[in-house]
């Protein structure tokens, strides 16, 4: 497999990670057995401590000291910010809805990119962008779930504002991934977020009661910390390394249709025809803007 295939395959698995995430991340908080921001906590706890243990077993690359700012300023935004908006959003809305919403990432990103970064924006990108959006917009807004949130407009706008502390932390991270290896700096990163949220989360935390959990409730929460904190964060440095920023914006667009799937698999939404459009289109989009245009010979 090419560098380019490998890191089309890593965001393909963050996005299955992260949409099977607002699922089983809402059945926890659901079941009031951590509460949004305890969960954040214990999140990137556990997150750090393995991405610290396996810092102690592969090659490490010294980091200079003025990037430990940008390493600060990028867990703020990708981290803190960012996790926490998300738990508390999908506390009040639903899984189908968040995931959608999260779909405005790609076109953030987009912006930042040609503004930041000076990443050229193609014909073709802006295709995909608009055919992407146009399938998540019909999944979104015919997308029924049967787990309907507490106070949907104010869980959507906290999953907005967590859209776009995420777009920011991907622009900061693209940098630092041409500079130096991921496993060098996301340590740090996620140390300097743990620091951060301790404030936030320690009293949900120390409510915790953890005689309560259920097999599934622990294996559940283990997924959180282990594929959807230390997996996704793992590998989307690996793919931005590879590839441009919006490239790997654009394939949030996944995110709806893993967290549909996963929700019929589950029996809490259903299928249709409407349905099986809009993923088609979503995949149209990934695909374009993923395309490489040949050069003329």
């Amino acid at each position: 497999m090419s560098s380019r295939g490998f890191a089309i395959f890593a965001l393909f698995m963050v996005q299955l990670l992260y949409g099977l995430n607002y699922t089983i991340a809402k059945l926890v908080m659901n079941g009031n057995f951590i509460k949004p921001f305890g969960f954040v906590l214990l999140r990137v706890a556990g997150a750090t401590l393995l991405f610290w243990l396996v810092s102690l077993v592969v090659p490490q690359e010294k980091i200079e000291r003025k990037d430990f700012f940008k390493l600060f300023i990028a867990a703020l935004f990708g981290v803190v910010i960012n996790m926490l908006f998300f738990f508390k959003g999908l506390e009040f809305t639903s899984p189908i809805h968040a995931s959608a919403i999260m779909t405005i990432t790609p076109i953030i990103i987009l912006v930042l990119s040609a503004y930041v970064l000076g990443e050229k924006i193609t014909s073709l990108k802006i295709a995909g962008v608009v055919i992407g959006l146009i399938g998540a917009l019909i999944l979104t807004i015919y997308g029924k779930s049967a787990r309907a949130g507490d106070n949907v407009p104010l869980g959507n706008l906290l999953i907005f504002l967590n859209a776009i502390s995420y777009s920011i932390y991907v622009i900061l991270i693209k940098k630092l991934t041409a500079k130096y290896h991921p496993f060098s700096f996301i340590k740090w990163l996620f140390l300097f977020g743990l620091i951060i949220l301790i404030p936030f989360g320690y009293k949900e935390l120390t409510e915790v009661q953890w005689e309560t959990f259920t097999p599934n409730i622990t294996y559940s929460v283990l997924f959180v910390i282990i594929g959807a904190t230390f997996g996704t964060y793992l590998l989307n440095p690996l793919a931005l390394n590879k590839l441009k920023a919006s490239t790997v914006g654009i394939f949030i667009y996944l995110q709806p249709v893993i967290a549909g799937l996963f929700a019929l698999y589950i029996g809490a939404d259903f299928i249709d025809l409407l349905k099986i459009s809009a993923m088609v289109l979503i995949f149209t989009g990934v695909y374009l803007v993923t395309k490489k245009l040949k050069k003329a010979t």
